[in-house]
């Protein structure tokens, strides 16, 4: 039988991994626009998170990918304030 030991970086994971996919649904879903900062700051935070877990349970493809997304979330996040959250034609 499967025993759940979850440590305090498995909950920081679970978070971001959630925040992730709730931003994910919500652009889906029509809540978000792709370009606001609530949905870049969701997947910013949230691959923040499941990086934390990945440093303590080292998966060095998972790594790159959190690492990848923080940088794209951080890229959207400058760009749309640069631009004072106006769309593109």
């Amino acid at each position: 039988m499967m025993s759940l030991d979850l440590q305090w970086h498995d909950w920081v994971g679970f978070a971001g991994t959630f925040m992730v996919l709730a931003a994910f649904f919500l652009l889906q879903a029509r809540r978000l626009s792709g370009i606001g900062i609530t949905y870049q700051l969701l997947n910013l935070v949230g691959a923040m998170g499941v990086l934390v877990s990945v440093i303590v349970n080292f998966n060095a493809p998972v790594f790159f990918m959190q690492v990848a997304w923080i940088l794209i979330a951080g890229y959207g996040i400058a760009r749309g304030l640069s631009e004072g959250g106006k769309p593109r034609r």
